[in-house]
C-alpha cells in the first residue's frame, strides 16, 4: 500500500482511470456522468433520459451501485487504499459520522491534492469502501458518511434536542454550553456522548447554523445571517457580550463582513432604533440586557433619588458599575458636576436641591 508521502494527484487520476476500465460499459458510463469524470456531473433523472432505449432511474441506480461495489473490491489492488484508510481515520476522529463536504476537504488537504482532481473521484474512492456508507438523500439534511453501524434514531435525537433547546433560549448560544446541556439530556439512554460526536452530528442539518468556532443558532433566525445594519451590529454586541463604542462596533462589523462601514452610518442606525440604548458617551448596549438609556451621570442621579441620604464615593461607584461598565475615575469625575451633584463632607455626595 502506497504511503501519504507517495501518493498524488497524479496517481489517484491513473488508478481510478484504471479501475474504471474493469467495470462494464454501462457501469462505466454511468459512473462517469454521475461525477463529472469528462462531462458535466448529472442527475440520475438526466442519466435515464441518456439511454436509448430509456431505463428507469431505479435502474441507473442499480447500475451505479454495481459498479461501486465493484469498484470497491479491484482498489484494494491498488494504491487508492491509502485514501480508504484516511478517509476511515478520519472519520472515526469524529465519532465516525461526518458531511461529505468536510471528509472530502479534509483528505484534499491530508494529501496536498490539487485542483485538477475532480472531487467526485474520491467521493466514489470513499463510498466503494465496505466500511463506511453514504447517507441518503434527505430533506434538509446535508450528505454525510457513517460507520455501517451508526445509529439514526441517535442522529435524529441530538438533532431534535439541539432545535428545542436552542427554541427555547430564543438566542444565539455557545457551542460548549449547547452540547454539554444535549449530553445530559441523552446520558441515560446513549451512555457518555463525545462532544466531537455531536458536533459531527449537527453539521449534519441544514437548519443549525454554526458561526466562527463558538456559536450555534437555527438557520430561520435572521441574527444568523444579518444582513442590514441593524442586524450586524446587534450580532456584534451579542458576540462581545458587553457595551461597545460606536466608532468600536463599525469597525467590528467591517472586519468581521469584510465592507467597509462608516461610523456615522452605523451611529445613526444605533440612534434610530430602539433595540439599541445609549449608556455613556457614545457608548451603547442592547435593550434586551435591561440597560435604562442615559449617560453615566443620569445613572448616578437616578441612584441618589432612591437613597434619603448622603452616599459614599465608594458606594456610589458600586452601585453605577452593577449597571454601567464604567471606569472608577469617569464616576468621580461626574460627582464633580456641581449643576446636579453636590458634595455634603469628606466623600459623600447628595443631590443639590
Amino acid at each position: 500500500m502506497a504511503t501519504l508521502e507517495k501518493i498524488n494527484t497524479s496517481q489517484i487520476k491513473d488508478s481510478f482511470a484504471w479501475i474504471l476500465k474493469s467495470l462494464t460499459d454501462k457501469e462505466e458510463f454511468v459512473i462517469k456522468k454521475r461525477i463529472g469524470f469528462l462531462w458535466q456531473k448529472e442527475t440520475l433523472q438526466s442519466i435515464w433520459d441518456s439511454f436509448s432505449p430509456q431505463i428507469t432511474r431505479e435502474r441507473v441506480r442499480q447500475i451505479e451501485d454495481s459498479g461501486i461495489k465493484k469498484i470497491g473490491r479491484v482498489i484494494k489492488w491498488t494504491n487508492l487504499t491509502t485514501i480508504q484508510w484516511t478517509a476511515n481515520s478520519i472519520i472515526t476522529m469524529h465519532g465516525w459520522v461526518l458531511v461529505k463536504e468536510k471528509l472530502i476537504n479534509a483528505l484534499i488537504k491530508e494529501f496536498w491534492l490539487d485542483s485538477s482532481l475532480n472531487s467526485g473521484v474520491l467521493e466514489i474512492i470513499i463510498q466503494s469502501d465496505f466500511n463506511i456508507q453514504k447517507s441518503k438523500p434527505k430533506l434538509w439534511v446535508n450528505t454525510y458518511f457513517h460507520n455501517p453501524n451508526i445509529n439514526k434514531k441517535l442522529i435524529d435525537q441530538i438533532h431534535s434536542r439541539a432545535v428545542s433547546i436552542l427554541k427555547k433560549r430564543k438566542d444565539i448560544m455557545d457551542r460548549t454550553s449547547l452540547y454539554e446541556m444535549i449530553k445530559i439530556d441523552l446520558k441515560k439512554e446513549w451512555g457518555d456522548l463525545k462532544l466531537t460526536f455531536i458536533d459531527s452530528v449537527l453539521d449534519l442539518f441544514e437548519d443549525i447554523v454554526k458561526w466562527e468556532e463558538t456559536f450555534i443558532w437555527l438557520s430561520k433566525w435572521k441574527i444568523l445571517n444579518p444582513k442590514t445594519l441593524k442586524d450586524k451590529a446587534i450580532y456584534i454586541m451579542k458576540k462581545e457580550k458587553l457595551p461597545m463604542h460606536f466608532v468600536d462596533i463599525a469597525n467590528k462589523i467591517t472586519n468581521q463582513t469584510g465592507e467597509s462601514v462608516k461610523v456615522n452610518t452605523i451611529h445613526n442606525e444605533l440612534i434610530r432604533n430602539n433595540e439599541f440604548v445609549l449608556i455613556g458617551r457614545w457608548i451603547y448596549a442592547l435593550k434586551e440586557w435591561w440597560f435604562k438609556p442615559g449617560t453615566v451621570i443620569d445613572v448616578i442621579i437616578d441612584i441618589m433619588k432612591k437613597n434619603a441620604e448622603p452616599m459614599s464615593t465608594e458606594d456610589i461607584i458600586w452601585k453605577v458599575q452593577k449597571i454601567r461598565k464604567v471606569k472608577s475615575t469617569t464616576i468621580y469625575m461626574n460627582l464633580q458636576n456641581r449643576k446636579y451633584i453636590e458634595r455634603v463632607w469628606r466623600n459623600y455626595y447628595t443631590l443639590k436641591n
